[in-house]
């Protein structure tokens, strides 16, 4: 490790060390070699390429689908100084071209794009003229058809490598199985495979399933019996305003979170959530990425999350700070059999989602051929009424259509407006002293934001009013009118849902799914849900173990915190008993049954009440299965041999 990433560290993030194999990381792409980093969630990827990045001359590239950690980590970076900006789809033709402007220059560390963003000409014309240090590839999982969130445009990737041949790509995910990891590798083109794996072990983390019809009592009972803050995950917006007025009616402080609030009250109830000032959020999904709170005590799932890759990454926002926490999972039957059905539901036929499209090409008005980089304000709900479409359906087509990198769906609206000065500073005082009326107003935007001259900057039209004592639509209007004057460039908040085109309409029959890639994606979906379902019913098995497998970490040991050890726990024998016992017990049956008679004298060194208690747990956990004949055999055996 060069002392310099230790320097930088320090001065710009105030650590003094780093976490684990974040180092070696660094040190591999510093070195030139294509990296994979799996590190689990809140284990600081960010860093292994945004140090290396400061060291090396040139501008570092990063690809993330997550518009929204797009511009949480380029706001970050330039409260430090380090100048970063993103692309992403729903930017105005200025503004992308004073990026590209930037970053051709030299004056840009990094640039965040989206996927979508390297099927554009443009930007790869532009692209081949950027001094490219490192590749960042984050999300990395996203390049593979088997992993849980593929998006195809993600393949584009590896033709961009040919405009770098020398430069290193950095992918990085905090969730992949071993099947995932070499795919990545092989999409990615690595020369050689180079993985740096962190434990996905979560010592200080309890994961606990409780099989439950009545989950409301269930929630209300978790968090008041436990104390700190908290995450409660739901699937639909509806449920978060109900779950989050039913336990502010027991005296549980909570509000809700979903990607339909508008995106400064979503900031404000994240903020004061941060502080402490809210304890419980109620949230669907959307809430999560760029979450580094570390004291979060428990985070409950109310309904089943997508796959298990989701549930890890969900439950490991609890306890970064590495001290006891929870995650709580709770479901039922009918939870299992939703699952499947809506399964079903997110795979519409490919003629229904060339159905929608073409719908919506024509609910806006666009002829074949054109909407390029457009936007359009949408309300799915009014959509589906005009055609009768069903909800679902059109939704996920609508996600389907995304992934392939057609259209944009931005359900939240925008977060800011944005403003740039187009004249240098003399045509300004030229222009302020010709019109006084707006002196005031300019001087104060100069005043309250840094970088207007050559850059698009984020700006709150209600915070200048209160600056200037204008009302905020009296700001609006003249900034409006100003930049008609080409005095700035000015782009007001959008504060609908929009669909943007990333391609032109296409003709309906061009929008192309290979239906050998579509079943790919729906059988790689129904294992995900099967080994999901497989893991809520297995009741047997510590279910950190259970998961240390699924992402191919074979270690035996018992986490003692689960429920499952917990309730191991119950029989009055420490962990290294109890394993010991049940293997030889397993091994005594693994190829007939037995009576107890047959077991117990067989088992030694232990106390027949310690074996006898083993004995029970295993019959009560379904490991076991009495017969008629009251000899005992494995479950594994029976469910064989069925």
């Amino acid at each position: 490790m060069s002392k310099e990433a230790k320097e930088i560290l320090t001065e710009y993030w105030g650590f003094s060390q780093f976490r684990p194999m974040q180092e070696e990381i660094i040190d591999s792409v510093l070195l030139g070699r294509d990296t994979f980093a799996l590190l689990p969630t809140g284990g600081g990827k960010s860093l292994t390429f945004q140090i290396p990045a400061l060291i090396k001359p040139g501008c570092c590239l990063v690809i993330t689908p997550l518009v929204a950690l797009m511009k949480d980590q380029v706001d970050r970076l330039r409260k430090m100084n380090i100048p970063a900006r993103a692309l992403y789809t729903g930017l105005y033709y200025n503004e992308i071209e004073s990026v590209f402007s930037n970053a051709i220059h030299n004056k840009l560390k990094f640039l965040y794009v989206s996927p979508e963003r390297l099927m554009n000409p443009a930007f790869q014309l532009a692209l081949a003229k950027i001094n490219v240090n490192i590749i960042a590839v984050d999300e990395a999982h996203c390049i593979s058809q088997w992993g849980y969130n593929f998006r195809p445009p993600y393949l584009r990737i590896a033709e961009i490598r040919t405009f770098f041949p020398d430069v290193p790509v950095l992918a990085l995910t905090a969730t992949a199985t071993p099947r995932v990891v070499e795919d990545i590798m092989d999409k990615l083109r690595f020369k050689l495979a180079n993985v740096f794996r962190s434990s996905f072990e979560r010592r200080n983390l309890a994961y606990r399933i409780y099989k439950e019809n009545d989950k409301i009592s269930r929630i209300i009972h978790l968090l008041k019996n436990t104390k700190g803050a908290a995450i409660v995950y739901v699937r639909s917006r509806k449920k978060t305003l109900e779950l989050a007025e039913i336990l502010l009616k027991n005296k549980i402080p909570a509000t809700s979170y979903h990607a339909g609030l508008d995106n400064r009250l979503r900031s404000q109830r994240q903020h004061a959530w941060n502080l402490g000032q809210i304890r419980i959020m109620v949230a669907t999904n959307a809430f999560g990425m760029g979450i580094d709170k570390p004291d979060v005590r428990q985070v409950i799932h109310y309904n089943l999350p997508d796959c298990l890759e989701s549930y890890f990454q969900e439950a490991g926002r609890a306890g970064r700070d590495g001290k006891p926490a929870v995650a709580s999972l709770l479901f039922n039957n009918q939870d299992i059999g939703h699952a499947k059905k809506q399964l079903t539901e997110s795979f519409p036929d490919i003629k229904a989602i060339r159905n929608i499209y073409s719908a919506l090409g024509n609910y806006f008005n666009i002829p074949e051929g054109s909407g390029k980089d457009m936007g359009y304000n949408f309300k799915i709900t009014d959509f589906v009424n005009y055609y009768g479409f069903g909800l679902l359906t059109t939704y996920n087509a609508i996600k389907l259509l995304e992934k392939e990198g057609f259209i944009a769906f931005d359900e939240s609206g925008g977060h800011y407006s944005r403003m740039k000065i187009l004249l240098n500073n003399e045509q300004l005082y030229r222009f302020i002293v010709e019109n006084a009326k707006f002196e005031r107003l300019l001087k104060e935007m100069l005043r309250s934001y840094g970088g207007l001259f050559t850059d698009y900057v984020n700006i709150y039209e209600k915070q200048i009013a209160k600056r200037t004592a204008l009302k905020p639509e009296q700001v609006i209007a003249a900034l409006s009118y100003l930049s008609k004057l080409k005095i700035i460039s000015y782009f007001p908040l959008k504060s609908q849902p929009q669909i943007f085109y990333n391609t032109v309409r296409l003709p309906s029959i061009n929008i192309g799914f290979s239906k050998e890639n579509y079943q790919n994606l729906k059988d790689a979906a129904a294992q995900r849900l099967e080994a999901l379902i497989d893991f809520l019913n297995n009741n047997r098995e510590c279910r950190n173990v259970q998961l240390l497998r699924y992402f191919g970490e074979a270690r035996g040991n018992r986490c003692g915190i689960c429920d499952v050890c917990l309730s191991v726990n119950e029989t009055g024998l420490n962990t290294l008993e109890f394993g010991q016992i049940e293997s030889k017990i397993k091994t005594l049956l693994s190829n007939n049954a037995r009576h107890l008679y047959e077991i117990v004298p067989f088992v030694p060194d232990f106390e027949e009440d310690k074996i006898l208690s083993v004995i029970e747990w295993l019959l009560d956990n379904g490991t076991l299965i009495r017969q008629k004949d009251e000899r005992l055999r494995l479950y594994d055996e029976l469910k064989l041999e069925l």
